[in-house]
């Protein structure tokens, strides 16, 4: 819904407009005075502000002036008392789409802010329109990184992306299998046609072969119409087997049986359709623990993984959250149309601490949320401590004033820091023990000895 600001000082007048622009389905909001106008237009995303010049506390034109000093994408309509022809030019000039003069007939006014109004609407359609023409998936605009973790994916889609060979994409739920599966795509000579992803695991299995390969008319009760399956319909293009290790082995014969034939054959039918399309996989799952336990196919795993990205967790990649938030930060800016600049330095620390089980997929639902209850320009820890543990990077050492033994004091103390900083190393490591001892410099076995006493 297009929001509107309406700036007027006297008050009949403003509640008349308000009503008269909720009436033609505006959200509408309204303000007395220029200071209380300034505030609004910095912190939310207005379509059109409708503002006497005339104000206390800062005039129109002014307010006018803050659309060029901040690149608003706001439309300005200036309303001006009888005879000022002056200050409606000068308004023009700076930047209005209309001014009207007072007294002015309400239907005169409404009919301008429909105009414009309509006229923005197609501009934004028209934009939406050519990003959809000229969107591709690239790595660099979509898959966001500078981590070694994630260059080194870059560089495997760099390489492979404009070959046909099968790709198995692994990692954990939440760290982007379909953005780096989409990225392959776009970035190939298949770009053109249909990018086909499949969630196996949501398909129920009696169904996954119709859905797969179709099926002709008659091949069951109620198959009353021939039905084409998602390998043909991503003729030309890519399909992305989403969540690989849940597909029955039954199914995985037939599957093994395209990748080595490019034929697909519907449920029910005689013959075989010739198909040209990439196949794309991926699992949160070790695929070759899978083999090994008897759960899934050797031979369909070596044909899948000709090209093995495996994705990091997020908490394998932290340097790469204040990146990941600003790009979250920008998408949920455009898509509520809002102001917010950024987190603030506590949250940025939080963001960093914590351990992150969802991965990507929960950081961006976390900024999303935070972005969604921030009233300001910057968001603080009031907007995600609901979402995520805030750790405190302090260690408390309490001593009673009266304590005679310093030494015993001492030795507590000293234990206490030293739980505390390994938990912290083998937490920063991602519980990798030779890693942690590394970072606190004492050797491995040293490291094990402590874990044992202090239990952790």
């Amino acid at each position: 819904m297009q929001r509107l600001l309406v700036i007027e000082d006297e008050e009949h007048l403003r509640e008349v407009l308000i009503y008269l622009l909720e009436e033609e389905g505006y959200l509408v909001d309204g303000v007395k005075d220029g200071i209380e106008g300034e505030n609004r237009i910095l912190s939310m995303a207005y379509d059109l502000v409708i503002t006497d010049i005339k104000l206390p506390g800062k005039d129109g034109l002014s307010l006018l002036e803050l659309k060029e000093k901040h690149h608003l994408n706001t439309a300005f309509v200036l309303i001006t008392s009888y005879g000022s022809v002056e200050s409606a030019v000068e308004a023009i000039k700076m930047g209005a789409e209309e001014y009207v003069t007072k007294p002015f007939r309400n239907d005169d006014l409404i009919r301008i802010v429909n105009r414009i109004m309509k006229y923005r609407q197609m501009e934004r359609e028209n934009k939406v329109y050519r990003q959809a023409l000229e969107e591709k998936y690239t790595f660099s605009e979509n898959v966001i990184g500078k981590s070694k973790a994630m260059r080194n994916v870059f560089d495997i889609i760099e390489k492979v992306a404009s070959y046909d060979a099968s790709v198995l994409i692994s990692g954990d739920s939440g760290t982007g299998k379909e953005m780096i599966a989409r990225a392959l795509h776009f970035n190939s000579p298949r770009h053109k046609h249909h990018f086909v992803p499949i969630n196996c695991a949501a398909i129920p299995e009696n169904l996954l072969e119709s859905e797969f390969f179709g099926y002709a008319k008659g091949a069951f009760t109620g198959a009353v119409g021939e039905k084409t399956g998602l390998f043909q319909q991503a003729e030309g293009g890519t399909i992305l087997l989403d969540e690989i290790s849940e597909m029955s082995h039954s199914l995985q014969v037939k599957l093994l049986r395209v990748l080595q034939d490019k034929e697909v054959r519907k449920v029910g039918a005689l013959e075989t359709s010739v198909v040209d399309v990439r196949i794309l996989a991926a699992t949160n799952k070790q695929l070759k623990e899978e083999v090994e336990k008897g759960n899934f196919r050797e031979d369909l795993y070596y044909r899948l993984n000709v090209v093995n990205i495996d994705l990091p967790s997020l908490q394998q990649r932290k340097e790469d959250i204040p990146l990941l938030t600003d790009h979250f930060i920008d998408k949920y800016n455009q898509r509520y149309q809002r102001r917010v600049k950024g987190v603030n330095r506590e949250v940025m620390t939080a963001l960093l601490q914590y351990s992150w089980p969802g991965n990507v997929r929960e950081l961006e639902h976390v900024i999303e949320s935070a972005l969604t209850l921030c009233e300001g320009e910057w968001i603080d820890l009031r907007h995600i401590q609901d979402k995520i543990q805030i750790q405190n990077n302090e260690i408390d050492i309490m001593i009673p004033q009266e304590e005679r033994n310093l030494k015993k004091t001492l030795e507590k103390a000293k234990i206490k820091i030293e739980k505390e900083m390994i938990r912290r190393a083998l937490e920063e490591t991602n519980q990798n023990r030779t890693e942690a001892a590394r970072l606190l410099g004492i050797s491995h076995r040293s490291l094990m000895y402590k874990i044992s006493d202090y239990e952790i």
